[in-house]
């Protein structure tokens, strides 16, 4: 391998065949926080795209007292994403894949709640992906992402505490990242961004956007070895997690690994917290160039 110019110390990517990958966000964020990595795989000579899934990105729909003063209505409003199914999300990343399958072979890579339409994408088209990487991600070896976050390994995530308003009135999980209360913001980062510092995160959580549908985090998602567990697959555990724990991502592994035992993961571990995509993209990108 030529070690890559510029980069004292990291190596450039070998590439035999023209790979892609397709990187999926978790609840809350959008394509536009992969860019980082993004920038950073480019820089090791590899190709990705990011996909915004639905009623999200920046073009998501937001409560109408979001942006006001005071915030009115934001714990009673229904969301506009209420009616946004799994099937949904995992069309847009059946298209991303599709997109992506053209011009090579394609690595995907989903982050904490999209694992579930990453996983569900997998099981309709395994055909369509070479590898599938779990980033802190839900793995249904469980049906249900809530299936492990309600687990007593999950119980130290802050990620619960961050939600205002009645889930089942609002028609989703609302969270308010633009509040102005210190303790809910200091929460907010902690979960998500506790790496950061606070000129850092304001940027960072700017991004996020309010509600997140119930199909990410509730909707079952059905596998079988034949399809999904086919892939082979890698898990990219966060050792300082607060929104989903190590143990509990340890779970996800072991139960996947049981059920699924033909295509056991390859697993590595980051240090830090949920979202290094955000805290050491560079690190990140090398991860996944070599897992690939």
């Amino acid at each position: 391998m030529a070690r890559h110019r510029g980069i004292p110390g990291w190596w450039s990517w070998p590439v035999t065949e023209p790979t892609t990958f397709v990187l999926v966000h978790g609840a809350w964020h959008g394509a536009a926080q992969w860019g980082p990595t993004r920038r950073a795989l480019a820089r090791l000579g590899a190709h990705s795209t990011a996909v915004d899934l639905p009623g999200h990105g920046f073009g998501a729909p937001l409560p109408s007292g979001y942006l006001l003063p005071g915030q009115p209505g934001l714990t009673t409003e229904p969301s506009a994403v209420a009616g946004l199914s799994a099937a949904d999300s995992a069309d847009a990343v059946l298209d991303a894949l599709a997109a992506a399958r053209r011009h090579g072979r394609v690595v995907l890579v989903a982050h904490s709640a999209g694992g579930g339409p990453a996983s569900l994408a997998v099981e309709r088209a395994p055909a369509l992906v070479d590898r599938l990487v779990y980033l802190t991600a839900f793995v249904p070896a469980r049906p249900r992402f809530t299936d492990y976050t309600a687990t007593p390994e999950n119980a130290a995530a802050l990620s619960g505490a961050l939600r205002v308003g009645d889930p089942d009135a609002i028609g989703a999980f609302r969270i308010n990242p633009l509040s102005d209360n210190k303790s809910y913001v200091d929460t907010l980062r902690e979960a998500f961004y506790g790496e950061l510092d606070e000129r850092e995160f304001g940027a960072w959580r700017l991004a996020l956007t309010p509600d997140e549908q119930f199909a990410s985090l509730e909707s079952p998602v059905p596998v079988t070895a034949r399809r999904w567990g086919s892939v082979p697959r890698a898990f990219l555990r966060c050792a300082d997690d607060r929104a989903l724990t190590a143990e509990a991502q340890d779970l996800m592994i072991r139960e996947a690994d049981e059920a699924f035992p033909e295509h056991p993961f390859a697993v590595r571990t980051l240090p830090g917290g949920h979202s290094p995509f955000a805290t050491r993209p560079e690190e990140l990108a090398r991860h996944l160039v070599d897992l690939a």
